[in-house]
């Protein structure tokens, strides 16, 4: 079996568990990982800010260790702790996104270099500020109030999700050749410059790595991590995954996110 040489792991569901921790497990793998040369990549729609903590946590704030933050619109690397790539969300775009969502009365929230910002905290911003561990500054005259173009928007309703597949259909249209979205739960649609998936960040690192795609090993569960999967030379689906992103897999794992399953992914396709 062909050895993997980087590892691309999306966070929630994949590699952190209900409780939102990474496993002993599969800290452990990833350390072993590392020690014998393996880069790792946490490839998340989660921004900066909300990762960095998990990193330190996990000790993977340390050399061969990066963050694909945001869907892959800010790539990060840890050892020398500077920014890698970053394609903002055209100010345009994020005043449209917003006007949609006043129309549809849909919650939104976008992000700055230091956390969330949203126009008044709500039901949204304390369970999703809870699950992501970031903090919120809020704004009411938000986004004509931004200072720089952010990287993501956020669509959220964890009471009716189906509303967002509605709102998506109704984006449609505008978003062709402006704005990618994708699902990254059940309950939140995540807008992004054109172009920008997770995907594109594991052939990003690979070209500047100078590794072979063919040589990634790359672990998710849900919509926003297919093109990932499908651009890695062995694309894990964990078992909890969505039927869709299982479809798109070259393996899906025995374990769920709960018990272990990038452990059990590393050990099999990278040491």
């Amino acid at each position: 079996m062909r050895q993997g040489k980087i590892f691309f792991t999306d966070l929630d569901d994949t590699l952190l568990n209900s409780e939102k921790q990474v496993s002993p497990e599969d800290a452990a793998a990833m350390l072993d990982a590392l020690d014998a040369g393996r880069k790792i990549v946490i490839n998340t729609g989660r921004p900066l800010p909300a990762v960095m903590p998990l990193l330190r946590r996990s000790g993977l704030d340390r050399p061969g260790c990066y963050a694909a933050t945001y869907n892959g619109g800010l790539i990060y690397d840890c050892g020398s702790r500077s920014i890698l790539y970053q394609k903002n969300l055209p100010p345009s775009c994020v005043r449209h996104i917003f006007r949609e969502a006043d129309r549809q009365q849909i919650y939104v929230q976008t992000y700055d270099s230091q956390g969330l910002l949203c126009r008044s905290c709500t039901r949204e911003t304390r369970l999703y500020c809870a699950a992501s561990s970031i903090g919120w500054k809020a704004d009411p005259s938000l986004p004509e109030h931004l200072t720089e173009a952010p990287v993501k928007v956020v669509a959220i309703d964890y009471d009716r999700p189906q509303r967002l597949h509605a709102f998506r259909a109704l984006l449609e249209p505008w978003a062709a050749g402006r704005v990618s979205m994708y699902f990254s739960s059940d309950f939140l649609l995540e807008f992004v410059s054109e172009g920008i998936s997770k995907g594109g960040a594991l052939n990003f690192l690979c070209s500047l790595l100078n590794i072979s795609p063919e040589d990634a090993v790359a672990a998710g569960d849900a919509e926003n991590d297919i093109s990932m999967l499908q651009a890695a030379g062995v694309g894990a689906a964990v078992a909890n995954a969505a039927p869709q992103v299982k479809a798109a897999a070259d393996y899906i794992s025995e374990a769920d996110c709960g018990h272990s399953a990038v452990s059990e992914i590393i050990r099999r396709f990278l040491l």
